[in-house]
This record gives structure tokens, C-alpha cells and sequence, in this order.
């Protein structure tokens, strides 16, 4: 049985990120957020998303396009960016690994898990492998509390982990 379906992030390097503009496409799709948004303010998180789904993080150039496009201040997108942690910051790896941490994943074992994961990739939560294959979290509640302990890779999640399960799935990503 194959665990593994989660396709690599792709990560625009900070060189790429320094100024940004958005094409066609993204503008359309900017367009009709605006639309089920009562303001433009209310329409950010998902612009965000959209911007980390393309470029894989956002980069301060980003946050910069994002500001001048909504019309918001840079500080208070930088202060929404900074709040959620859903939102990268810094270019993560290929396989940004999520392990929820808190209690029903905690008592289910998630805590071996992470440490699994600390062995075998040698990092810790918050750091990335020097191949940039992989970057280490631990998160809050991922709301999957009855299949615990659950981890997230990329927009994947992979429920009721072991760490027999974690090795295989490690070893089966592409």
C-alpha cells in the first residue's frame, strides 16, 4: 500500500521574489475574491494564499505586491502574515512537514513522531534540511483530532501515523 501522493512545493527562489507583479491569470482570480469580499482588507488571507500556492512562501516583495494591489498598508499585511502560521516566510523545503502537537495528537504519540523526524532528517521543528528537500513544523491543532496523531505534508494530510507509517511515507515521497 502506497501512502505517499503529495506532489513537491515549488519554491520561487528570493531573487525572483524581490519585486513582483501579477500576471493575467492571478489578477483574474484577484479580481474575483474582490468580489465576495465585502472590502478589499477582507479579501487578503486568501490573496495570500494564492501568492504562497504560486511562489511557495512570501517573500517581502510579495507582501509589497499584495499591499500596493489591495491597497493596504505593508505594515498590516506584514502583521497578518506574521500572525498565522499557515502563511511561510522563508522558502521552505520541497516537503513542508506539519506535525500537530497538540493534545489528542499528543496522546496519540505524535511527540515520537516529531522525534522520528528530528532523527531522521537531522533538524529540528523550524529549520530545513541543507538538501532543501524538507522543512521541519510543529503546529497547532490541524482539526483532525479523531484520526490523531495527524501530519501535514504540503496540503496533504496523513492520519492515524505511526512511525512505521512515517518512515514509508518518507521514503515514497517523489
Amino acid at each position: 500500500m502506497s501512502l505517499a501522493r503529495t506532489q513537491p512545493l515549488t519554491i520561487a527562489p528570493p531573487e525572483e521574489l524581490l519585486e513582483v507583479s501579477f500576471d493575467d491569470g492571478m489578477e483574474e482570480i484577484i479580481e474575483e475574491h474582490l468580489r465576495h469580499y465585502p472590502t478589499r482588507q477582507a479579501a487578503l488571507l486568501p490573496v495570500l494564499w494564492l501568492c504562497q500556492e504560486r511562489w511557495g512562501w512570501l517573500s517581502a516583495g510579495v507582501l509589497r505586491a499584495v499591499a500596493r494591489r489591495l491597497e493596504l498598508a505593508p505594515a498590516f499585511v506584514e502583521g497578518v502574515v506574521t500572525f498565522y502560521t499557515m502563511y511561510q516566510t522563508a522558502p521552505p523545503g520541497k516537503y513542508l512537514l506539519q506535525v500537530c502537537t497538540t493534545l489528542s495528537c499528543a496522546l496519540c504519540g505524535a511527540s515520537g513522531l516529531l522525534e522520528r523526524l528530528k532523527e531522521k532528517l537531522g533538524i529540528d521543528p523550524g529549520e530545513t534540511t541543507p538538501d532543501g528537500r524538507f522543512t521541519l513544523l510543529g503546529v497547532q491543532c490541524l482539526g483532525a483530532c479523531g484520526e490523531a496523531p495527524v501530519i501535514q505534508v504540503n496540503n496533504d494530510y496523513y492520519t492515524d501515523m505511526t512511525t512505521e507509517k512515517l518512515d514509508q511515507l518518507l521514503d515514497e515521497l517523489p
